[in-house]
């Protein structure tokens, strides 16, 4: 049937993405005020009708998408060759959307506006700006605990909200419009590093994983989430390190870090290849050199920025903020709520000891990588899916991480396949407004136990078609990079 085709999926996906969009005009995360008349609440009844809208979209959004994935598994050579056109077909209707399923953007332009109007971003939250200052009316839209919360983000994507504040004026409309055409260019970095990172005859389908994946779609061209900018630098650095332009791509890598600090996780990765490439000590020796540049554009940005180093004293903001994803949080209240009065300290510590097992998992896979036994961008993937599973917060979008990574590597492996339902379920966590109601974590139970039904009636990869990449023999080039990667032979 025509529906099941490539080209079914394209336009089925997109209906989705335009009823997705239509849906949030009346249910998104619409602004308190500075809506300009666009963007404004018209009702309970406008607002469930907008909702249900919404869902039916991203269902048929999240369909299509499956859809297409399973052809180009299963498919023929030629599936996958309008790709881009299909991506472009689903993020497009999103463009002119107000912000969907999350009211971050709102605290990225109270932010920038903060810088602007003279206030220490890393000292206070966007409660700070009064009537008549810039970014006044974004402020009255941030989200709760995130009012008095000061920024935990780096001074680049700081001076990116700056510019947005002072083209737009700070008004709410066009200043969320401009952080979009940061999450668009966003877009465009990921998609970029990720067909330079895989092999050409597998490209549509990691295309497919990491770009067109509706998690991506919704959370970071939807809701301007900043972690998009952050894994398109982080990988376009890694990118540029497997070409041999590891200083060049360490550069981006501390762009990265001053967007949000989980990127600094391929600086170790970056290093094995450096170091590989060399061999012996002075291939340990200079296998240091990345993390040496990233520090550098990182003590630069801080100056250069005029917002100083107040970001190293806010990376554990958001970890007094509990999120029912975060696994250790949740555990670490269960069990002091069991046996202390006060359940902050025990699960304060059961946090720590969960980050603790996170940097345990990543040192295994950094020691692996460097034995040749494990392709270093696949380690960079499972290591941040790793950090976040064990991370003190856990926002559904913080997947995408290590997923664009592992997408690079394994889409069409047993890894891949997972992550793909993962996702898909991950993205009806959140409700269009931004809110996190208890039939989105019911909806999202529903998608990941049919998920998980479909990968053991149909487990990828495909009968015939080789072996899982943990069978793979680490002395054996992986796709398209160890070989470039190994330790020199000769002189």
């Amino acid at each position: 049937m025509w529906v099941f085709s490539t080209a079914g999926c394209r336009w089925l996906g997109a209906a989705g993405s335009l009823a997705v969009t239509v849906g949030g005009w009346a249910a998104g995360a619409l602004p308190v005020r500075g809506g300009a008349g666009l963007w404004q609440p018209h009702g309970p009844g406008a607002t469930t009708a907008g909702a249900v809208l919404a869902y039916l979209g991203l269902t048929l959004l999240i369909a299509a998408w499956w859809q297409y994935g399973r052809l180009l598994v299963t498919g023929g050579p030629h599936e996958g060759e309008r790709t881009g056109l299909t991506l472009g077909c689903w993020a497009a209707p999103l463009l002119l959307a107000p912000p969907l399923h999350s009211a971050d953007v709102y605290s990225y332009i109270a932010q920038g506006a903060m810088v602007l109007e003279g206030h220490d971003v890393y000292g206070a939250g966007p409660a700070v700006l009064g009537p008549g200052e810039l970014g006044h009316d974004a402020a009255a839209s941030v989200g709760g605990h995130w009012t008095d919360t000061p920024a935990p983000y780096g001074p680049v994507f700081l001076v990116l909200a700056q510019a947005v504040v002072k083209l737009t004026g700070g008004s709410v409309v066009p200043a969320v419009l401009g952080m979009r055409l940061t999450a668009l260019g966003a877009l465009a970095l990921v998609v970029w590093a990720v067909r330079g990172l895989a092999r050409p005859e597998q490209r549509a389908g990691v295309l497919w994983l990491a770009a067109l994946n509706p998690l991506l779609l919704i959370h970071v061209v939807g809701g301007t989430h900043n972690d998009g900018l952050m894994t398109g630098l982080m990988l376009g650095g890694v990118l540029l390190a497997v070409r041999g332009r590891w200083v060049t791509g360490s550069v981006l890598v501390g762009l990265a870090v001053m967007i949000k600090s989980p990127a600094a996780v391929a600086l170790l990765f970056i290093g094995i290849l450096v170091a590989r490439r060399r061999g012996g000590a002075a291939g340990v020796l200079k296998g240091l050199l990345p993390g040496a540049v990233a520090a550098a554009v990182a003590a630069g940005a801080s100056l250069v920025a005029g917002t100083g180093f107040g970001w190293l004293r806010t990376q554990g903001v958001a970890a007094g903020i509990h999120t029912a994803l975060s696994v250790t949080s949740d555990l670490g209240l269960g069990l002091g709520v069991l046996v202390a009065d006060d359940p902050e300290p025990v699960k304060g510590a059961v946090q720590k000891l969960g980050l603790l097992v996170a940097l345990g998992v990543v040192a295994v896979l950094a020691r692996r990588a460097w034995q040749g036994r494990l392709d270093p961008v696949l380690g960079l993937g499972l290591s941040l899916l790793a950090l976040v599973a064990l991370s003190p917060m856990v926002q559904p979008w913080y997947v995408l991480w290590g997923t664009c990574a592992v997408a690079v590597v394994a889409w069409n492996r047993r890894a891949g396949q997972l992550l793909a339902v993962l996702t898909a379920a991950l993205t009806y966590e959140t409700a269009p407004s931004g809110h996190t109601p208890a039939y989105g974590f019911a909806l999202a139970g529903l998608v990941l136990a049919a998920g998980l039904w479909w990968t053991r009636r149909e487990p990828w990869p495909p009968t015939g078609s080789g072996p899982d990449l943990d069978l793979v023999d680490g002395t054996r080039p992986a796709p398209g990079r160890v070989a470039a990667q190994g330790p020199r032979t000769g002189a």
